[in-house]
């Protein structure tokens, strides 16, 4: 006899592993949803919604279209484009769990795990039950910023003063500490530098929307791939200004030669940053861009967020580019651009005014960065190495002509400049 259908009951733990066992058995959902004593909808809501998308090597495999072999080079803004489907990954059961033809599957894929659905879902059941305009990952992020700077005695404009990346208002981030919000990570009125005896505040307000979602494309995500693809290099990407007002430099670190190149920005977003790319792409050509640029590394800055713009080229929509982010708050994962910038501060320090910087002198000062010698590189300069990396036996020249591309020149080693008169309208705020 088949078990009651429960409706409106939250699945349990217990029963999302009879989904996992169900999937991996390869059985269908109207099969999975009659064991639990669900309706089939609610087992395929639930795969939907919490199976984890792992995506096929694009780099080894960029298209999967049907027609390829008859087109030879396929894009995805063909009339004809059309990916290979999987009856058993796209319906029924949903994903992919211990499925025979993993090895030798080329497609991106889904799989479905109890345990991290049901934490997910928790997750999301604490942001849409919290009554403050943060999510429990954005609370934890901001706990760990306040709680040893007020233990240090710092008061709570102080630490806004100091911490930009901190977007609630003084009054909003008292109204929370009252609440109790930081209660677990041991935040309460008595952590304030003056004690306040304030009214308690019982608004609500609703959850906010995410506003990136770095599913697979994380700092883990990226050290996974990395693994399974050892031989592709990562460039580092990076943002440098003096003031919030701008301008800004878009710095790229190729790892290897230890060359940075730099692009000159009025605008701090993702629709200007990623245009660079476009760019790029438009100069060196899409396979000569694939080799250079196949796979980027930066932090979670705003104007990065639209993962999609630089993975894909706004033009034509084909993949490009593998894009990872950092850890919230660890630009130590991304060492070697944060420290090639110190040599930008040697020329343009903080109290630089930027505002009659142009290409022309951001291109003059790389060359001249790039041709400073580095105990990393057995004191070769990135240009020297730079040149060895992408130089051919049939091409000898070729890694010269890629920086002539860039705007890079040699610049001898006597006369390189590393002070602000490189740059003589400098001048300060």
């Amino acid at each position: 006899m088949s078990k009651q259908i429960h409706y409106n009951k939250h699945l349990t733990l217990d029963e999302r592993k009879i989904i996992q066992t169900g999937i991996e058995n390869r059985s269908n959902k109207v099969d999975i949803a009659r064991t639990i004593g669900k309706d089939p909808t609610t087992v395929a809501k639930e795969i939907k919604k919490h199976r984890i998308f792992k995506p096929r090597n694009q780099f080894n495999y960029p298209s999967i279209c049907i027609h390829r072999q008859e087109c030879g080079g396929c894009k995805k803004q063909c009339s004809r484009y059309e990916e290979i489907k999987c009856n058993k990954r796209d319906k029924s059961p949903g994903a992919c769990n211990k499925c025979p033809n993993i090895p030798k599957c080329h497609l991106d894929k889904y799989f479905y795990y109890a345990t991290s659905a049901d934490e997910e879902y928790k997750n999301d059941l604490v942001d849409f039950r919290e009554g403050i305009n943060m999510t429990t990952i954005e609370v934890k992020e901001l706990a760990h910023i306040l709680k040893p700077l007020l233990d240090q005695g710092q008061s709570l404009y102080q630490i806004k003063s100091s911490h930009k990346e901190i977007k609630q208002c003084i009054k909003t981030l008292y109204n929370y500490i009252e609440m109790g919000v930081f209660k677990d990570y041991d935040i309460d009125h008595f952590s304030l530098k003056e004690q306040v005896n304030r009214k308690q505040f019982k608004k609500k307000y609703k959850k906010r929307k995410e506003p990136t979602n770095y599913v697979n494309h994380t700092y883990k995500d990226y050290l996974a791939f990395k693994e399974e693809n050892p031989e592709v290099p990562t460039t580092e990407m990076d943002t440098v200004l003096n003031s919030q007002s701008g301008p800004y430099i878009q710095t790229f670190y190729f790892e290897g030669s230890g060359l940075m190149i730099g692009f000159l920005h009025k605008n701090k977003t993702s629709e200007s940053m990623s245009k660079t790319l476009d760019t790029l792409e438009e100069k060196l050509g899409h396979d000569l861009y694939r080799e250079l640029f196949p796979l980027i590394l930066t932090d979670r800055g705003v104007e990065f967020e639209k993962i999609d713009l630089f993975e894909s080229n706004s033009q034509t929509g084909e993949f490009r580019t593998h894009m990872f982010y950092c850890d919230a708050y660890q630009s130590s994962q991304k060492p070697h651009v944060e420290n090639t910038h110190n040599y930008i501060r040697d020329i343009i320090p903080n109290e630089i005014d930027m505002s009659d910087i142009t290409q022309d002198d951001l291109d003059l000062m790389f060359s001249h960065i790039n041709s400073t010698p580095r105990k990393s590189l057995k004191d070769k300069t990135p240009y020297e190495v730079f040149v060895f990396m992408y130089s051919t036996l049939e091409h000898p020249d070729r890694g010269k002509l890629i920086l002539d591309l860039f705007h890079m020149k040699e610049i001898k080693r006597d006369e390189v400049v590393l002070k602000p008169y490189l740059l003589k309208h400098n001048k300060k705020k």
